[in-house]
């Protein structure tokens, strides 16, 4: 049994840590308010743009790279969005473990995968192992801003179109997204991220991103006999668009942004899973901090009581020594 003055050294080092943790757990659960709330303000934009291309999409001929599947297609790339710090639980282990799993399928198909990966974590990762990286960045993890992702997005959506045959015509439509040297072209996108379900479920989730599959708005949709009604007087009112200029022309301008605005939203979600994440890990690490230090309180209680009935002992003893000492004489 360790002595006394080890066990109180114990005790101060989990106090210590425990504040720690527990401020860590406080910031991480301000940050996931946040994060939900951005979430949340930028949802009426995606439901519009989406209502807007997919009546788009009813009237065009759909004949853009971004809605192609590329025949003889052998380059996917991968992003993969993991975070800048740690003290996350397996936030990054589990994301990067669905990485691996997406390669090795993609692999396995044929293809030549391209990874591009967000977050200090994830390039230590591939680093570590001398996996060659086609682009990396850190810094916007837990607060992604717009401009700051503009490159991420930018190289995915500008790889994806120059491999087309056509991409010189649709060029044009990438000038929100697009600056600098063009990059080497590939078949498909797919990006690996942490979907926030709750605060305490976040989910690694593949998906791939392009080419995308367009929604129509006649789409038949599996109801509920209570809503059956509802949707046929829907279906009435439905009305008749007309584009100026054509359909073609607007979906050419409007695809790359939807699909930019959908990387940023993955990124706004994968920030609010990981501060759900480190929240758990917190909460989870001061739980057992304060079970540590009530374990390590009764062990240097009990010692502090042997002690002391130790030294009643000695003195108990001594007494009586010199008792039958003093008798002797």
């Amino acid at each position: 049994m360790a002595n006394l003055r080890e066990l109180r050294a114990r005790i101060k080092s989990v106090n210590s840590t425990k504040k720690i943790t527990k401020a860590q757990e406080l910031i991480a659960t301000s940050r996931i308010t946040k994060a939900q709330r951005r979430v949340a303000d930028s949802q009426p934009y995606a439901d519009e743009i989406e209502g807007v291309i997919s009546r788009l999409a009813s009237a065009s001929s759909l004949d853009h790279p971004m809605l192609r599947e590329r025949e003889g297609g052998r380059r996917a790339a991968v992003l993969v969005v993991t975070s800048d710090r740690g003290m996350c639980g397996g936030y990054n282990h589990n994301v990067l473990k669905k990485a691996a799993e997406l390669r090795a399928k993609l692999e396995q198909e044929g293809h030549e995968v391209a990874l591009y990966v967000t977050g200090k974590k994830g390039i230590d990762y591939y680093d570590f192992r001398q996996i060659p990286l086609a682009g990396a960045w850190h810094g916007f993890s837990q607060d992604p801003e717009y401009a700051a992702t503009h490159d991420v997005r930018r190289h995915l959506i500008d790889g994806f179109v120059a491999s087309s045959e056509g991409a010189a015509k649709w060029r044009e439509g990438l000038r929100d997204v697009r600056e600098g040297e063009p990059v080497t072209g590939f078949d498909q996108v797919h990006i690996v991220y942490t979907r926030f379900v709750s605060m305490l479920t976040q989910v690694p989730t593949a998906h791939q991103m392009l080419p995308i599959e367009p929604v129509f708005e006649d789409e038949e949709i599996e109801l509920g006999e209570d809503m059956l009604s509802n949707a046929a007087e829907a279906s009435e009112l439905q009305p008749d668009y007309e584009f100026e200029p054509d359909a073609d022309t607007l979906l050419s301008e409007l695809l790359p942004q939807y699909v930019s605005r959908s990387l940023f939203a993955v990124m706004l979600e994968a920030a609010a899973s990981e501060s759900a994440a480190r929240r758990n890990a917190m909460k989870s690490a001061t739980d057992n901090a304060n079970e540590l230090v009530k374990d390590l309180s009764r062990v240097a209680n009990q010692a502090r009581q042997a002690q002391i009935t130790q030294e009643i002992t000695e003195i108990v003893g001594g007494a009586g020594a010199l008792d039958d000492s003093g008798e002797s004489d």
